[in-house]
């Protein structure tokens, strides 16, 4: 059975729920061996799920923001590094689509990619000398122009989903004409190769290792974009890392509850659950999952409700989610660790994980400086 072939948003979620269920189990495997997850791509790919985001005029199912986010926090709540990857691919491919923003028939043909071999893309922006691209720094990956097209040589750094990319999106400041583009490469461009440099201790299965292109040839309508220079348009898919990060959260909830509900030591009656000081934990992870929650589907739908006029408008609220929900985050984390003690911190508990998950979110775009700094001139 295929996502693609499904009526309802609930058919698709209870679908995505099977499909995502052995993922619990690998994604420990791959935090301990730091290794990435090629079985769990295999199985999205083989529900159709990095077509969900493509248009229907191109063979994809054009879902809506809310729906993605619903989506990306089923994958979460089994393996966040997983839902983080696929989902700047899940983002990208629907802002690409209803921005229109490349030259006619270059969107066409990596759309219908992802639709007939489920086909993955991603940006590759951040570098050493840059940090963050939300910073501005100018890339000192560079484009040379020669006849025909370009000459593209530079290092970009947290490529995710790095080891099965199909297409890079790669900034480059264009030699000669003081411009930064974005070029499309294909991965089996001669220069491309992957750095396998990927060390963290969050998101260790996301595969965010180095792209190293060296002297790599694309033609000229491989420029599919040249990036004004100037605040950027507020981008609704970007709230696929708050909700990555909600489905962490929740699946810590589960487990502190599940742990408290079972857990009963000799030196009281029933379980941990109970007592006072589990029960104030519980409810007030509770209550941050809920607003969390609220605010991240409620932006979600103004999104989706409304037109270029007011999503111009929605850049600080963007950001406000993202900051507010990933906050939560691991506040929620932190208590459920608070409620299971110290087996929590065994390298067998899922709630380690969690908590080193968790705190990636604090080095997603937007940074929380930058958004109370939006936020202070509304």
């Amino acid at each position: 059975m295929k996502l693609t072939t499904l009526n309802t948003m609930s058919e698709r979620i209870e679908l995505l729920k099977k499909t995502v269920e052995p993922f619990k189990v690998r994604a420990q495997v791959h935090d301990e061996n730091g290794t990435f997850p090629h079985k769990n791509f295999e199985d999205l790919k083989a529900v159709d799920y990095p077509a969900l985001t493509v248009p229907k005029q191109f063979g994809g199912m054009e879902i809506s923001l809310t729906e993605m986010l619903q989506h990306q926090e089923v994958i979460a709540q089994a393996d966040g590094s997983t839902a983080l990857s696929i989902g700047w691919h899940m983002g990208i491919v629907k802002h690409l689509g209803e921005n229109e923003r490349w030259p006619e028939g270059r969107y066409a043909t990596v759309a219908r990619d992802v639709v007939k071999h489920g086909a993955l893309l991603n940006n590759a922006a951040s570098e050493p000398a840059t940090g963050s691209p939300t910073r501005g720094g100018k890339p000192e990956t560079f484009a040379t122009k020669t006849t025909g097209g370009w000459i593209v040589n530079g290092r970009k750094t947290f490529t995710t989903l790095s080891p099965i990319l199909d297409y890079f999106i790669v900034s480059a400041s264009i030699d000669s004409e003081d411009q930064v583009g974005n070029f499309l490469i294909k991965r089996d461009k001669q220069g491309v190769r992957v750095d396998e440099t990927w060390d963290s201790i969050a998101m260790r299965g996301s595969g965010s290792h180095d792209l190293v292109l060296e002297n790599v040839h694309v033609d000229a309508d491989d420029l599919v974009e040249r990036i004004k220079p100037g605040r950027k348009k507020p981008a609704g898919w970007l709230l696929h890392i708050p909700a990555c990060y909600l489905g962490i959260a929740r699946a810590a909830q589960a487990y502190a509850v599940q742990f408290a509900t079972t857990y009963s030591p000799n030196s009281i009656t029933g379980t941990i659950a109970d007592l006072p000081n589990i029960k104030q934990k519980l409810g007030e992870m509770e209550l941050a999952v809920l607003e969390s929650e609220h605010f991240l589907y409620s932006v979600a739908r103004k999104w989706d409700e409304n037109g270029d006029t007011i999503r111009q408008t929605m850049g600080p609220e963007l950001g406000a989610v993202k900051l507010s929900v990933v906050n939560k985050a691991i506040h929620i984390v932190d208590l459920a660790m608070r409620v299971v003690g110290a087996r929590s911190l065994s390298k067998q508990n899922p709630l380690q994980r969690y908590y080193r998950d968790v705190r990636a979110g604090l080095h997603n775009p937007p940074m929380d400086d930058m958004t109370i700094m939006q936020l202070s001139g509304r």
